[in-house]
């Protein structure tokens, strides 16, 4: 008898043994196979949440197959003890492992809500986006200038205090320094002085990535090694004989050549019509210049510049100085940077507008006197017009 239970306990036990090992190549399987997510998920992670939160807002969602399935596979891989607040993007048909190393890897949340405080060259507006998984694409949620005296749009200041929300300074192309220290004031997230007004040309057009309690003078700092760093590559990289003794020269250029077109598939012609210039003992000839020689880069001059300021000698007026003028003019973007060390190689000397947002260029004063001509047509056309 005892011989027979003996025999039916060992089989049993063979049977449970079979059974569990059965049961974990499942699980295994189930919890590193595709999800039935059919669209990506902006996932939220609060702070103080857990595994057992999480594993329910996702089966809710129809991110996972199981939730419990989901805890255990995260204990099973010592990972729950290492969840991250923040907003993640969840891709459709992520399996179970996927998305516990999304929650658990850190770093800057990849979906959600995101506040950009953008610094333009006349002009500042703070942005609130949100990033549609569906498409991927941003969503603006709210717009408002930062110096205005109106109180913030309703929800701003929730949206700043969840956990998910990101931040970023977005400098434009051609902004001056001026207006960075300016704007960098009113960013409410950051402390602390910018300090002195940075050298002109010395700050990367960019963005940037900060949290609330960063310092203003330290995200300066990032801006200048960031530019530091473009301007040594391009400066490795530039083209031989390009007519500038030093790298500051190189970013002059790079800044007039910012002010001067919009349009990126111009930068190189552009610069090339100043190197030509410089090359033949012929003067720049560049309103920009004269016009940061007036308001030495704070504001806008807000009017066109007059026949008595185009005569005027300032250290900046490239009408009257020769070569290039002493600092930058602003601060240029990458693009600039390699036109100015890797100008177009062209017979111009003259560029005007030619209506379309674009310049007319020239190889003779006769074909830039015609350019120009033209584009006093169509100036006229537009003034009948309104």
């Amino acid at each position: 008898m005892w011989r027979n239970i003996a025999s039916n306990a060992m089989t049993f036990l063979v049977v449970l043994v079979f059974l569990a090992g059965g049961f974990l190549l499942w699980a295994q399987n189930e919890y590193s196979a595709e999800g039935p997510l059919t669209q990506p998920i902006c996932l939220q992670v609060q702070r103080g949440s857990n595994f057992g939160r999480v594993s329910r807002d996702l089966a809710e969602q129809g991110a996972v197959s199981s939730d419990m399935l989901f805890r255990l596979g995260a204990d099973y891989t010592d990972k729950t003890g290492a969840l991250k607040a923040g907003s993640y993007l969840v891709p459709e048909r992520a399996s179970m492992s996927q998305i516990t190393d999304i929650v658990t890897k850190g770093g800057a949340s990849t979906c959600g809500t995101e506040v950009v405080y953008r610094i333009g060259v006349n002009s500042a507006e703070v942005q609130v986006r949100e990033l549609d998984p569906e498409t991927g694409r941003y969503v603006e949620r709210i717009e408002f200038d930062p110096a205005s005296e109106e109180p913030h749009p309703e929800g701003y200041e929730t949206i700043k205090s969840e956990v998910g929300t990101r931040f970023r300074v977005a400098l434009a192309e051609g902004v001056t320094s001026w207006k960075v220290v300016e704007e960098l004031g009113l960013i409410d997230i950051l402390e602390g002085e910018a300090g002195e007004r940075p050298a002109e040309g010395s700050l990367a057009p960019d963005s940037y990535e900060i949290t609330p309690g960063d310092s203003r003078a330290d995200l300066v700092t990032r801006m200048r090694q960031a530019q530091e760093a473009i301007l040594a590559e391009a400066w490795a990289n530039r083209a031989e004989g390009v007519p500038y003794e030093s790298p500051e020269e190189a970013l002059v250029m790079a800044s007039i050549v910012e002010k001067e077109t919009g349009v990126a598939d111009e930068r190189p012609l552009v610069a090339s019509v100043f190197v030509n210039r410089l090359e033949r003992g012929m003067r720049l000839q560049t309103d920009p210049t004269v016009i940061y020689g007036l308001t030495n880069g704070e504001g806008v001059l807000g009017r066109g510049l007059r026949q008595s300021e185009l005569r005027k000698e300032t250290p900046y007026n490239t009408y009257v100085i020769d070569g290039l003028p002493p600092t930058p003019i602003a601060n240029p973007g990458r693009a600039s940077i390699e036109a100015a060390l890797n100008p177009a190689q062209s017979e111009y000397l003259y560029f005007v507008a030619d209506g379309s947002g674009g310049h007319a260029f020239a190889a003779t004063l006769n074909e830039h006197n015609r350019n120009v001509a033209n584009w006093r047509k169509i100036e006229a056309q537009k003034t009948e017009g309104n």
